[in-house]
């Protein structure tokens, strides 16, 4: 792992190198993850746009007449229009697609570079929308802006996994995390500003002002260094040198740089990194991310955080409260990620997991007795003891999800894929979490309006599915070094040990340690087989 220096042996047989924790670390981490303020500014702004009337009357005029008193008889419906629904998941859609080509600039010309090109996208896709003349204009702008999250989604968490010290490695993955949680509250704290303004300009207003976190990506990245891995990766050796000893503090970095060559000369053998995911020895950690990506997704968390203020409004608050109470949640969001930052390397991936589930079931369970006790289809009166209650519940919700299924859906899948197809791997799992979020986006109204309260039944359901998987088949990866996974994760686990075979289906058998085992260690010179 990069960002390590002092060896000693590692449970496993393998080399364990002991961190600094170094500035260029900190500053390159710091940068990077400013990647997820414009993804969390997306997805908090369109719920608080989307609910606003200057906007709805120019985009979408038929939800505007919809939302008027007395001219829709239906609470639970009243928001239900495709289009609408495309201007929020159109975005996620296109970070879907654009995932494929992040894929291969993140291995070819490496994440500090494919980080730059999202911020690139950001930034004309920022200025189309706040300057949207026509719904084209705006779905257009909304893509550009999604190309820019497939980007970012794909490098960022490779960079941070790949420069952190393994003892801190989650803190800082989870760094992305956090900046997506603030760029929610910004956009919240935004939406709630601009609401009132009038004119056509509070939305505008609020979907310029991500031109803020847009900016920090393209001009962050100058400040970020490249991976070792990745510099390595390309053949830059004398460049990963540099790196190396930059982040390490130290010149005593060759037994460090010589596992990382052995591990780039490995990945080089694997011409098809697509097709050698699905190859025996790597179906582990692609099952683990897939499902992770899909779990992530029907927690129902995008739903909430994409329509808080719709779904607030269909509960019977008013505009303004409603816009507060997202605010409200925005914080709470925010706030327990940064409990992950401080737990995640001390307690671990899974028990964050399993305890986060059982929290996230029992609120989606009292969320739905509320509405499907109280909140009636033709009428707003909802006593204020139940409003405060759904509140407190949905922060619950959300609390339990941003220290757990959050940052660890990111996290897990980057630490776990060995360098030969981590690119792809990362890419994979980008493109399943941005596909059902589209999923997501494009369908909440419309199943708010067909399944009423039974919606959060529904996603209670998944939780209790998914949490069931994380007992039995997510392995513990806290303080592991990422090239010593195999040996010391999927070699240990009582099922995923039998996909571990050597030399089977013609994969390449060694990556990590077990790669330096019949590599230098038998005396081959891992440079020179570059």
């Amino acid at each position: 792992m990069a960002g390590g220096r002092l060896p000693s042996v590692a449970g496993g047989g393998g080399v364990e190198f002991k961190a600094k924790i170094t500035p260029i670390v900190m500053i390159s981490c710091i940068m990077a993850a400013t990647g997820g303020l414009m993804f969390g500014y997306d997805i908090g702004v369109s719920g608080g746009v989307t609910s606003m009337e200057d906007f709805l009357k120019k985009f979408f005029p038929v939800v505007y007449s919809r939302t008027q008193e007395g001219e829709f008889d239906n609470n639970y419906c009243k928001y239900d229009n495709q289009g609408l629904q495309l201007f929020t998941s159109s975005l996620y859609l296109a970070g879907l697609t654009a995932t494929f080509f992040a894929s291969y600039t993140t291995r070819q010309l490496g994440r500090r570079l494919t980080i730059l090109i999202a911020g690139i996208f950001f930034v004309i896709g920022v200025i189309l929308n706040a300057a949207a003349q026509d719904l084209a204009m705006l779905i257009i702008g909304r893509i550009l802006l999604g190309c820019g999250v497939g980007f970012a989604n794909q490098a960022v968490p490779l960079l941070l996994s790949e420069i952190a010290p393994a003892s801190i490695r989650g803190g800082l993955n989870i760094m992305f995390q956090l900046n997506v949680t603030i760029g929610i509250l910004f956009a919240n704290l935004v939406n709630y500003g601009t609401a009132n303004i009038g004119g056509g300009w509070g939305w505008r207003l609020s979907l310029g002002l991500a031109g803020i976190p847009a900016g920090l990506v393209t001009i962050g990245t100058l400040m970020v260094v490249d991976t070792p891995n990745s510099l390595i990766e390309r053949g830059k050796l004398e460049e990963g040198k540099a790196v190396l000893r930059k982040i390490g503090g130290t010149d005593y970095i060759e037994p460090e740089f010589l596992e990382l060559v052995e591990a780039s000369r490995v990945a080089k053998q694997v011409k098809h990194p697509f097709r050698n995911l699905i190859m025996r020895r790597n179906r582990p950690q692609l099952i683990i991310a897939v499902a992770l990506q899909i779990f992530q997704q029907f927690t129902g968390i995008n739903a909430i955080m994409f329509y808080a203020p719709v779904l607030f409004s269909t509960l019977g608050f008013g505009s303004d409260a409603a816009l507060y109470s997202t605010v409200i949640t925005g914080a709470v969001n925010m706030l327990s990620t940064i409990v992950s930052i401080y737990s995640v390397d001390k307690l671990g991936r899974r028990v964050l997991l399993l305890e986060a589930g059982v929290q996230m079931f029992l609120a989606q369970l009292v969320i739905a007795v509320i509405m499907g006790l109280k909140v009636k289809d033709h009428s707003d009166d909802l006593h204020k003891g139940y409003v405060i209650l759904v509140v407190i519940m949905v922060c619950t919700f959300v609390s339990a999800f941003a220290w757990s299924w959050g940052p660890f859906g990111w996290l897990i899948p980057s630490e776990t894929f060995p360098l030969e197809t981590r690119s792809a791997g990362q890419s994979v799992s980008v493109c399943v979490n941005l596909l059902f979020t589209f999923v997501m986006g494009q369908s909440f109204v419309s199943m708010l309006c067909h399944f009423k309260y039974g919606i959060f039944l529904f996603f209670s359901g998944w939780v209790f599915i998914m949490s069931i998987f994380v007992w039995f088949l997510v392995p513990e990866t806290k303080n592991i070094p990422i090239e010593e996974m195999t040996e010391r994760v999927w070699k240990q686990h009582w099922l995923w040990k039998r996909f571990m075979d050597e030399n089977v289906g013609g994969d390449i058998a060694m990556s990590g340690n077990g790669a330096k085992k019949n590599g230098h260690a038998n005396g081959a010179d891992p440079v020179s087989q570059l």
